[in-house]
């Protein structure tokens, strides 16, 4: 069985194929399609087949999928073409008669009112409407999200968001990779739709501390409205887009979309999810 993981040059994509060599998985079986291979080298000296593949590009999709049985298709980065890119890699799936999709999504992305969601909906319609087999993993938030409040954090001792009293479900990037080497290694999953967050959801000031014991200072959590977050994000000099995005997706956090603890990714993975202040430490120190 040949595995495809999209994305392999980035966070995700090289943890699930860390995760799948772990798992007993030879390294002639797995191709890591990155659209900068040379990110993914170190793979290709264990004995990965490294190939490039760019969302925006379908001949280099459809290079990628000659000869495999099973893909991971790691969600797009670029919101504003997410959607469209995904459809490309649907296309080139279809057509190649892949036995197996699997699609990293969001948690309850069918229901939530999220900035981020829309994307992930309809490419699961789509997946749905192909009829094409997939396992579909909808991702909590990764704990390794906070790194980017950690300077802020450090330097003036607060983590300042327009979130209220919301608590996040987070789980690490290794623990959601895991799982996705799981389902793409065993059979039985095709068909199934799997929310997939961290055991305990955290509030902010849960995570305050937490980025304060790795930082070794005190950090609080300051609660800030969403007039005051654009402001900030005004005098930082971000544009107009960039703001209104940062301002819905902390709403839609404040709504509680990503505050659903679920054991099925410690079920699938077989042991407890990483805990939000071990993770941030790890990925604070490397």
């Amino acid at each position: 069985m040949t595995i495809l993981v999209t994305a392999a040059g980035g966070h995700l994509g090289h943890l699930v194929v860390d995760a799948l060599l772990r798992r007993g998985a030879r390294p002639e079986d797995i191709v890591a399609g990155a659209r900068t291979p040379e990110k993914a080298s170190d793979l290709a000296a264990r004995g990965v087949r490294v190939t490039a593949l760019d969302y925006n590009d379908p001949s280099s999709v459809a290079a990628a999928l000659q000869g495999v049985d099973s893909v991971l298709l790691v969600s797009g980065s670029d919101p504003g073409a997410r959607f469209e890119q995904h459809r490309t890699v649907i296309d080139a799936v279809q057509a190649a008669g892949v036995a197996k999709l699997v699609y990293t999504s969001l948690a309850h992305t069918d229901t939530i009112d999220f900035v981020l969601a829309p994307d992930h909906s309809a490419t699961e319609r789509e997946i749905a409407d192909r009829g094409i087999p997939a396992v579909i993993l909808r991702n909590n938030w990764y704990i390794e999200n906070y790194v980017a409040d950690a300077a802020t954090a450090g330097a003036t001792g607060a983590l300042a968001a327009a979130v209220g009293d919301a608590r996040v479900a987070a789980a690490s990037r290794a623990d959601y990779a895991e799982a996705a080497a799981v389902v793409l290694l065993e059979d039985g999953h095709v068909g199934r739709t799997y929310e997939l967050s961290g055991d305990i959801a955290v509030s902010y000031a849960e995570i305050a501390d937490a980025l304060g014991s790795a930082l070794g200072r005190d950090v609080a959590y300051v609660p800030v409205s969403r007039a005051q977050l654009e402001e900030a994000l005004t005098a930082a000099g971000l544009d107009a887009g960039t703001i209104g995005f940062v301002a819905e997706m902390q709403a839609g956090i404040g709504r509680g979309v990503l505050a659903d603890a679920d054991p099925t990714l410690a079920r699938l993975i077989g042991r407890p999810t990483t805990p939000f202040a071990e993770g941030i430490r790890a990925a604070l120190s490397a």
